[in-house]
């Protein structure tokens, strides 16, 4: 998305829908009636009328006494998004935004200038305020803004770039404030990671089975179909493509006198095709709201652009992304939860049939080989599962009661990302582990698929012969987790 450094333009369709917003604004603007947001203060002080003399003021204080964050400043990536995903918003003709305005959105993104947004501050309804507050400062040359990795004023930065600042006109503070735009950015920019993350889980599952010894009966086509479960069918298929070739399977297909391997094995189409089914959830939400206006209010007009209504809804409520991100979460939980059980299971040699040493040690006793990898995937883990707890069921009053219902999608983005780079580090350990199992099994190769999973580890990480600190070794393979190695076709 903003990560890719795109230049940003407005279409002439876009700017002639902003022009008639603009003129639908006048319109209801010379009735004489009170307008939210337009001519009168917000949240619990909306039933405040306000001059037409102080109008100009009304935005720009909107904008200052919004902008009241706190914590570490988001990554530029996520603040850029959010900024494209605000000038899409408004460049949709419904917010009454001027062109002047929304061109030095873009301005901003294409010379690189970065408002410094504190992380903590939105509770996901009344649009992102506090954030998006922060980010409309730069635009009125004020707060604070990166521009070729120096932090300086906002003024400096529009400064140094050649832009000039605005004065807001009515309603254009509130449009620039009022809309989901960082929890949306945050969902658009986790996607990717989360689908590396996923490709990485099925090769570090398909690996494991190898490294297990295990079968490969319970892919069988039949029982998906029979499943009828999307998410469950790809993973089988999956995995199934990944093992395909394996001389290690039919290598103890006789005289095992297993009947079946444990859930974490068995059943890792069922839990890792939940998982992606919800994340497809989560992926269709977001599409839906990157092509949405969530201003308050909204401009509307007849066809014949007469008639111009402005109309106060909640379209600024984020619980639209803040239930995906919640569901992200908690699919990122069992993606991680069912690798750590794999590496338990094969560190801990209680099944001898896997002919695995205690560890995956070189010489158990003199060497401890990968034993605190699991403690450190169970560490992770855990934090895991505090980070699915879903933000968005517990609520908290804000603006006097008037806003008496929010979404707290900003922390459910936090959640899910947090939860993701934990999980990569899960998936890490597992292909360590996995990786070092099938050396027990060699000359025997695995499947195609999983050899090739099994060459990117070793690209990075060589043969455990003997003791050495398995956290550079972690760390690589996560490295190739988040470049997105384990996806390809």
């Amino acid at each position: 998305m903003a990560r890719r450094g795109r230049p940003v333009a407005l279409t002439p369709a876009a700017e002639s829908a902003m022009l008639a917003a603009r003129a639908a604004l006048d319109a209801v603007m010379s009735d004489g009636e009170a307008h939210y947001g337009i001519n009168t203060g917000f949240g619990s002080l909306s039933r405040q009328r306000i001059d037409d003399a102080d109008l100009r003021d009304l935005q720009r204080n909107l904008v200052r006494s919004h902008a009241a964050g706190v914590g570490e400043a988001l990554g530029e990536d996520v603040v850029r998004g959010m900024m494209l995903l605000l000038v899409a918003s408004l460049a949709r003709g419904r917010s009454a935004i001027r062109v002047e305005t929304a061109r030095l959105i873009a301005g901003l993104l294409n010379a690189g200038v970065t408002p410094v947004v504190p992380s903590i501050g939105s509770v996901g309804a009344s649009g992102d305020l506090a954030p998006l507050a922060h980010a409309a400062l730069v635009l009125l040359g004020e707060g604070e803004a990166t521009h070729k990795g120096e932090v300086l004023t906002g003024g400096e930065a529009l400064r140094r770039a050649g832009l000039q600042p605005v004065t807001l006109e009515a309603k254009e503070g509130l449009a620039l404030i009022n809309g989901t735009h960082l929890m949306a950015a945050r969902l658009a920019l986790l996607w990717e990671d989360l689908d590396h993350l996923f490709d990485a889980a099925l090769a570090a599952a398909a690996m494991s089975i190898d490294a297990c010894r295990g079968t490969d009966s319970f892919l069988d086509p039949r029982v998906y179909v029979a499943r009828n479960q999307a998410g469950s069918t790809r993973a089988a298929d999956r995995i199934r493509g990944l093992l395909e070739g394996s001389e290690i399977l039919p290598s103890h297909a006789e005289n095992d006198p297993r009947v079946q391997d444990p859930y974490s094995i068995r059943c890792a189409p069922m839990v890792l095709g939940a998982a992606w089914d919800a994340l497809r959830y989560a992926k269709q939400r977001l599409d839906d709201e990157l092509g949405a206006v969530t201003d308050n209010p909204l401009l509307f007009t007849d066809d014949d652009g007469g008639n111009a209504i402005a109309i106060s809804a909640g379209a600024f409520h984020g619980m639209a992304m803040a239930i995906p991100l919640d569901t992200c979460a908690i699919a990122i939980s069992h993606i991680a939860g069912i690798s750590e059980r794999r590496v338990y299971h094969m560190l801990s040699a209680f099944d001898e049939q896997s002919h695995l040493p205690p560890y995956l040690s070189p010489k158990p006793g003199l060497h401890s080989g990968l034993m605190i990898a699991q403690y450190t995937s169970a560490a992770l883990c855990n934090e895991i599962i505090t980070l699915a707890t879903p933000a968005s069921v517990s609520n908290i009053s804000t603006s006097a009661g008037m806003e008496d219902y929010n979404s707290f999608g900003p922390t459910s983005a936090y959640q899910a990302d947090r939860g993701m780079r934990l999980a990569r580090q899960v998936v890490a350990i597992e292909l360590l582990c996995a990786a070092q199992g099938i050396e027990s099994h060699r000359p025997l190769k695995s499947g195609t698929g999983v050899e090739r999973a099994h060459a990117l580890v070793r690209s990075v990480v060589p043969v455990l012969t003997e003791d050495r600190p398995p956290a550079p070794d972690i760390r690589a393979i996560e490295g190739l987790i988040a470049r997105g190695a384990f996806t390809w076709s």
